[in-house]
């Protein structure tokens, strides 16, 4: 039994030193140290010695076994050595390699016109507004007076939801909303009359429309809204004059030329000076020296009457633009779809602002 026991042992130390990975050395306890290891199986055969040579050989159990956990031990800390140089070499960064760069987004030039707008006018003592995009045929029609036979309430122009719900076609409804709201908060506080108004309400818009270079069924709008004791057109004009010169530049000029808007009486077009060519005449504003920048007016008293507002008390002003059409005159941009396929080389050249 003795000499059967010395020579597993020197079996065993000499399959570990053969033993070349963690898994094979795992395998190796299985084979001589598991519970239906060699050496376990040796052990069974102390059954048959007698009572005076058990304690001798179960000592010398022992110590084979000791003997084989602890060569076991030294080469599975070898192993995991070696291991982990290897992993090391392996992973290793070579710093002296330039770093890569990160590319970093830049901000949509309809985000930054939007952004430049909202600026412009909280100079001038405006409030950011927001409505719904889905909205009511009461606020986006009626509610501006707009009646039932109008065109612009035709299935052409309007995407229908229900009778009574819309996408809607322009960012007005907000005006009815704020208005509302600040009557219903005056009556609340026991107030006759309800406060003034200055606002703006970026937003999306929805119309019937085939996309091409100018135009979609999705765009961006800015609407303004001024209502107060003894609002003038002058005023209107003064507005509009501060934010083209801040907008185009100090040396830009405005006009206002009639036009029908049925939310506004009376309504005017307004144009400001051809940013091409300054004024002299070129192939972007047709030879006229000016392009169309926005529509407005002085506010119905029909919408004011409609919203809670005394219009023999209050008066008012508004005035409404499309985001992209500014946008391309100012950055030179020719079609409208460029702003909305996500196109890196054009927004590339929109480097985020500091």
């Amino acid at each position: 039994m003795k000499e059967q026991l010395m020579a597993l042992k020197e079996q065993a130390l000499e399959k570990l030193t053969q033993q070349s990975s963690l898994h094979q050395l795992n395998e190796w306890k299985a084979t001589y140290l598991g519970k239906k290891g060699e050496l376990t199986a040796a052990l069974r055969g102390m059954k048959d010695l007698s009572a005076e040579e058990r304690p001798i050989v179960g000592a010398l159990v022992n110590e084979v076994r000791e003997s084989l956990e602890s060569a076991f031990d030294g080469q599975e800390a070898e192993l995991k050595r070696a291991e982990r140089e290897k992993r090391l070499r392996e992973e290793t960064i070579d710093v002296t390699l330039p770093g890569r760069s990160i590319p970093l987004g830049s901000e949509h030039p309809l985000t930054r016109l939007i952004r430049e707008v909202e600026e412009i006018f909280l100079g001038l003592g405006f409030q950011v507004a927001e409505g719904p995009e889905v909205e009511t045929d009461y606020n986006n029609f009626e509610a501006l007076n707009v009646p039932r036979n109008h065109p612009a309430r035709d299935m052409q122009d309007t995407f229908y939801i229900t009778e009574d719900m819309l996408l809607r076609t322009h960012t007005s409804p907000v005006q009815g909303r704020v208005l509302r709201a600040n009557v219903e908060a005056a009556k609340q506080r026991g107030e006759t009359s309800p406060q003034p108004v200055r606002i703006i309400a970026p937003g999306r818009v929805y119309r019937r429309d085939d996309d091409d270079a100018t135009h979609s069924h999705a765009f961006m709008q800015i609407e303004g809204l001024v209502v107060d004791r003894h609002i003038r057109m002058s005023d209107l004009k003064g507005i509009l004059t501060t934010f083209a010169q801040q907008m185009f530049g100090h040396d830009v000029a405005i006009r206002m030329r009639p036009s029908y808007f049925p939310f506004t009486e009376p309504s005017t077009e307004v144009d400001a000076t051809c940013y091409s060519c300054g004024g002299d005449g070129c192939r972007v504003c047709k030879q006229t020296g000016w392009i169309e920048i926005l529509g407005a007016g002085m506010v119905h008293p029909n919408v004011l009457e409609m919203a809670g507002y005394d219009p023999e008390e209050f008066t008012g002003f508004a005035f409404g633009m499309g985001v992209e059409r500014i946008a391309m005159r100012r950055y030179g941009i020719e079609d409208i779809r460029h702003f909305y396929t996500n196109d890196v080389r054009l927004m590339s050249q929109f480097k985020s602002r500091v």
